[in-house]
């Protein structure tokens, strides 16, 4: 999800002017767990790569990397500042402790998918990361799916602005990865409501139903 800090002309602006180290360190943040529009920077490198502007392996390089370490470093943060950290992080998604204890119970079963499908999806890109060090998600593990996650998303937001950028607006392409992230933010939350759901039925034995 794009938080709109900065308006699409700027990240251009920024982009232009500092390059590769922009895209890095943009989202870099995000995935520490600060929000802030790293997926749409990431989209306006690989646009200004189809433009010659910018070079597509070295724009794929800079997200890749800042999406690795990024999450590297919110892992280390959930794992070292752990509960209180993430409650104050929830209030500005106005998200409550409840809602983060049933997220973290859920991660913890489900940690693997988490990690590598949270890159695309909106505010689990965020959390992700500290989430994993918060459950206690063991660190090779988390390095793995974190890294091919990392690739995999890397690859598909690069090359989708550096090869349909030149058919179809910068700014269709990032409302179009917003709303991507929306609707998968929307089925991850079904899925663990539906996971949750055959958790409590399955509990349900026959002698606690009533006779």
């Amino acid at each position: 999800m794009s938080f709109e800090l900065l308006s699409l002309e700027t990240l251009q602006e920024i982009a232009h002017q500092y390059g590769y180290w922009a895209i890095f360190l943009g989202i870099l943040v995000e995935n520490a767990g600060i929000p802030m529009p790293g997926e749409t920077i990431t989209l306006v490198g690989g646009f200004l790569a189809g433009n010659g502007d910018l070079n597509y392996g070295w724009v794929l390089l800079s997200a890749t990397s800042g999406a690795i370490l990024g999450d590297n470093l919110g892992y280390w943060l959930g794992a070292w500042g752990g509960w209180p950290l993430l409650v104050r992080v929830g209030k500005i998604f106005k998200l409550g402790e409840p809602e983060l204890e049933r997220a973290r119970d859920q991660f913890s079963r489900n940690g693997d998918r988490a990690v590598f499908f949270g890159r695309f999806i909106a505010l689990l890109r965020i959390f992700a990361g500290p989430m994993a060090g918060i459950a206690g998600m063991p660190y090779r593990r988390f390095a793995f799916f974190n890294a091919a996650g990392a690739i995999a998303w890397g690859l598909l937001t690069v090359s989708l602005s550096y090869f349909v950028g030149a058919l179809v607006p910068l700014e269709q392409l990032a409302t179009w990865m917003t709303e991507f992230g929306i609707v998968g933010l929307g089925l991850f939350l079904a899925w663990l409501a539906l996971a949750r759901w055959r958790l409590g039925s399955a509990a349900v034995t026959p002698e606690d139903t009533p006779s």
